[in-house]
């Protein structure tokens, strides 16, 4: 059964404190937070008091029978977006329009300057800011998206062995996200095994698991909601080098969790857990942030890196997910993601992250 979550209350309580009259949102994603219904094309338009999406003929009905709070309105190819979007500019007398500045092409929006009735008016960062905050059942959604993923994932782990490739296993894997309820991959699983594990978004091949290290990142999305999980196993007894690796990995990302709270920034966090593997000699091999944001997409705001000074609001949804990649030879790394909250993070993911040893 689809889960529709609808945001269009909060964002016209976020138009009322803003200087423009209306927010019109245009891409997939955006559209998908504001209605909770998924379409490939469409324009919602939300002013202050009333909520509009157009959709053509593809759409019309099964919107206007799910969606609440809009009044739905079908677009032909001879009235289009745009003079939709123009007629309520008329009947409201609006004069300055909010526009998706991260999303639309620079074509896209020399059509909407030219051709609207009203003046432009960037409006990204505040679907971002909005986004970043997760409610109540937008967490209960991910939580659900964390559990396919890693039934999924446990799943396949009978099938790992010499005999299967990276792409063979990654296959198996996107199958079980299916069978187990997914609407889709979040991305395109990551397999690397043996030296390829050095190679934090390595593709996988047809090269059969080699032994040594095997990083599997994983992710569906339930709803439209994404999961993120990347767990490093090893197949083969491990060397003790390899065992000293893991270990820094898993207590620097245990050090980044228990950072991570409200009010801290993602920089804080991202020194937190890089203190840990500098001072364990491997400082050099930890080349990517901490963690990213989470939700409708599988990056989005905040991230918790150097470059993030800002503090972490209450209710982000961001990965945990330090990693040591020494070239040519190995690499780890460990994901979960966390909900952070007032006093600190709740884990929302349930699998193990002690070292799982395959012998073949």
């Amino acid at each position: 059964m689809s889960f529709k979550i609808n945001n269009i209350g909060r964002i016209t309580r976020e138009l009322r404190g803003a200087d423009g009259d209306c927010f019109m949102i245009t891409s997939p994603v955006n559209r998908l937070y504001a209605t909770g219904f998924t379409s490939s094309a469409g324009v919602v338009l939300i002013a202050r008091e009333r909520a509009w999406f157009f959709t053509d003929s593809r759409y019309s009905e099964s919107a206007a029978g799910s969606v609440e709070g809009v009044e739905v309105r079908q677009v032909s190819g001879r009235n289009g977006y745009t003079d939709a979007v123009n007629a309520v500019i008329s009947e409201l007398g609006l004069r300055r329009v909010g526009f998706e500045d991260g999303h639309v092409t620079y074509s896209e929006y020399a059509i909407w300057k030219t051709r609207l009735k009203a003046s432009l008016f960037a409006m990204s960062e505040t679907l971002d800011r909005l986004r970043a905050v997760k409610s109540a059942a937008e967490l209960a959604a991910m939580k659900r998206a964390q559990r396919v993923s890693e039934r999924s994932f446990e799943q396949v782990l009978p099938l790992i062995s010499a005999d299967i490739s990276e792409r063979e296993l990654a296959a198996e894997l996107i199958c079980r996200f299916l069978k187990n309820g997914a609407d889709d991959k979040s991305f395109d699983p990551i397999v690397v095994s043996g030296a390829r594990s050095s190679m934090p978004h390595g593709v996988p091949t047809d090269n059969k698991i080699q032994e040594g290290f095997l990083t599997i990142d994983f992710g569906v999305k339930v709803d439209g909601w994404c999961s993120d999980t990347t767990r490093t196993l090893c197949v083969g007894e491990p060397t003790r080098e390899m065992r000293r690796v893991y270990d820094t990995v898993l207590r620097a990302q245990l050090r980044g969790i228990e950072t991570a709270r409200a009010g801290v920034s993602g920089k804080e966090v991202d020194e937190a857990a890089r203190a840990v593997i500098g001072e364990a000699g491997y400082g050099e091999y930890f080349s990517h942030g901490f963690g990213h944001g989470l939700g409708l997409e599988v990056h989005e705001q905040p991230s918790a890196s150097e470059s993030n000074t800002a503090p972490l609001p209450s209710g982000a949804v961001i990965s945990a997910e330090p990693g040591i990649y020494i070239p040519g030879r190995f690499g780890v790394r460990i994901e979960d993601v966390i909900y952070i909250t007032e006093g600190g993070s709740e884990n929302i993911t349930a699998l193990p992250k002690n070292m799982m040893i395959i012998r073949p």
